[in-house]
């Protein structure tokens, strides 16, 4: 049995801080008392909970910031879910007539279907109208800049009173509900991500993609399914595109139209605009995983089997240079995470990426970020850059987020002298490719060697490669496990450890196929002997 290395305290919950959810619970069931849960949207719970618990914390006196409140109110809306799941009988056909399946509660509704007034939908559509004619008339009566230094729950205060007024003036005849539903989209605009804030809040969604103020697609279980969400026009779009990247000191505007990003929570944001992107910004946001997974956890979702996760656990602890390739979506980084949990705790690690992203559990982690130039085209600061001065600061290991250019010599050479277990990700779709892309990003970086000579620092650099895909099912796997062997003329050898062989498809759509070892002895043995596991690397070979 391997021993745990992951022992390092996770994270904090900071809702735990506010009370936990035991306060909130008993309101917000009040609040659904009779209705189908499952059969409302998700947006729709995120924003009628995040109100209930508006009201709380303004009674206790308690202040959450976005982040804290944002992972409440989705936690709350799993647990509703659950509970009333549970609790409830399942209605006749006849008493939910707004049941939808469970992909479609991120579709249009049929009553908002081909509407482009720019309005968020998942507000029924009187209130989308009201939304539209009260936003302007409350920003006139608003000091916008002494608003934006007030706490949420003050600025909440005072945002409701002011649409009770103009809802008054304007004869819109809305209950207090529907007011508090709009004052709860105005503060998202205001504070948070606009229309996006109900999707940050659902756990369940992984990726997010605004291609303009009128299509946001968002990736469940795998697949993309188009939301109910809309912008209210392209600069609404531009506008949270920019605050998005004012958080971390960034700007996006025309002369730099492309910005890589990430969200207070770690999420990482790529945002494009007009004139590269045609039709209007676009951002695509990947979320941060709240709960780190491990090779078990993959091992139990059946990405990985058994063997397989020994395997690679032994290679990490092992302290083996490894490579995951995949292609975009495919989970490498969070392989890439699974895997640096077998790092011993006392190592010091050097993470490099250009948007941090990853999520090590080690108490000595230093992180380094790019940066891109300023408005004179000066003050850049590269991966190579990054890597180049890392080596400087007696890292036990080094982690690229993901190798894409003329940083690959660097790292490798960094391989070579004495930085063993050093990982990194590369786009590839298969491990072979992987060693050429690698080749020919040395060849970027305007080195004249010869190609057996570059041939010769990859196979000495590189131990393993490890290939993960995205299936058409949606579900990742790890497709391919290969040794890097060394040299056989100009040529780099490979040894496959694992492959999956796909064997059909079930009943259910999920893609069947098997894990299968090779049943060759590693090359790595060896390495493995020195750290006292050998022998269960033998024995999940077979």
């Amino acid at each position: 049995m391997l021993p745990d290395n992951s022992s390092a305290s996770a994270p904090k919950d900071k809702t735990a801080d506010a009370g936990g959810q035991d306060q909130f619970r008993p309101e917000v069931l009040a609040a659904f008392e009779g209705e189908n849960v499952a059969s409302l949207p998700r947006p729709e719970l995120a924003l009628r909970i995040g109100q209930v618990v508006t009201s709380i914390l303004e009674k206790n006196g308690t202040t959450l910031n976005l982040l804290e409140r944002r992972k409440l109110v989705g936690d709350l809306i799993d647990w509703l879910v659950r509970s009333k799941k549970d609790a409830e009988p399942e209605k006749p056909k006849e008493d939910q007539p707004h049941k939808v399946d469970a992909p479609s509660a991120f579709k249009m509704p049929e009553a908002a279907a081909g509407r482009a007034d720019g309005n968020q939908v998942s507000l029924p559509a009187n209130m989308a109208a009201a939304k539209k004619k009260i936003h302007p008339l409350v920003m006139d009566r608003m000091d916008i800049s002494a608003a934006s230094q007030l706490p949420r729950d003050d600025l909440q205060r005072q945002v409701s009173e002011i649409v009770s007024e103009v809802a008054q003036d304007e004869k819109l005849h809305l209950n207090f509900l529907e007011q508090q539903s709009i004052v709860e989209v105005m503060l998202n605009d205001m504070l948070g991500l606009g229309p996006l804030e109900p999707l940050l809040a659902d756990a369940a969604i992984t990726d997010i993609m605004v291609n303009g103020p009128n299509q946001v697609y968002v990736e469940k279980g795998g697949k993309l399914v188009l939301t109910d969400v809309h912008f209210q026009n392209n600069d609404h779009v531009l506008n949270i595109a920019r605050r998005i990247v004012s958080q971390i000191g960034r700007r996006v505007d025309e002369s730099h139209p492309l910005v890589d990003a990430r969200l207070l929570d770690g999420s990482r944001v790529n945002i494009i605009i007009p004139p590269l992107a045609i039709d209007g910004a676009s951002i695509s946001i990947r979320k941060f995983a709240k709960k780190a997974i491990d090779l078990d956890v993959m091992k139990r979702q059946n990405n990985i089997s058994e063997a397989m996760a020994t395997v690679l656990k032994i290679a990490a602890r092992a302290r083996l240079n490894i490579l995951i390739s995949g292609g975009t979506g495919s989970g490498k980084t969070t392989l890439l995470n699974a895997m640096s949990q077998m790092i011993d705790p006392g190592e010091r690690i050097v993470t490099i990426e250009d948007a941090a992203e990853l999520q090590l559990q080690q108490p000595h982690v230093v992180r380094l970020e790019t940066r891109p130039a300023n408005l004179e085209g000066k003050g850049e600061i590269t991966m190579r850059d990054l890597v180049k001065n890392s080596l400087r600061m007696r890292p036990d290991r080094i982690i690229l987020g993901e190798i894409r250019g003329s940083e690959a010599v660097d790292m490798l050479q960094a391989m070579n002298t004495g930085h063993d277990g050093s990982l990194g990700t590369i786009h590839a779709n298969r491990p072979r490719e992987a060693l050429t892309r690698l080749e020919n990003m040395i060849g970027m970086a305007g080195i004249n060697l010869p190609a057996k000579a570059v041939r010769t620092q990859i196979s000495s650099a590189l131990d393993l490669i490890v290939q993960v895909s995205r299936m058409r099912d949606g579900m990742r796997r790890v497709t391919h496990v290969e040794e890097v062997v060394g040299m056989e003329g100009d040529i780099v050898t490979t040894q496959v450890l694992f492959t999956y062989e796909f064997q059909g498809e079930g009943s259910d759509g999920m893609l069947q196929g098997r894990f299968v070892s090779s049943g060759l002895r590693p090359h790595f043995t060896p390495k493995a002997a020195y750290f006292g596991l050998d022998k269960p690397l033998t024995e999940a070979m077979g």
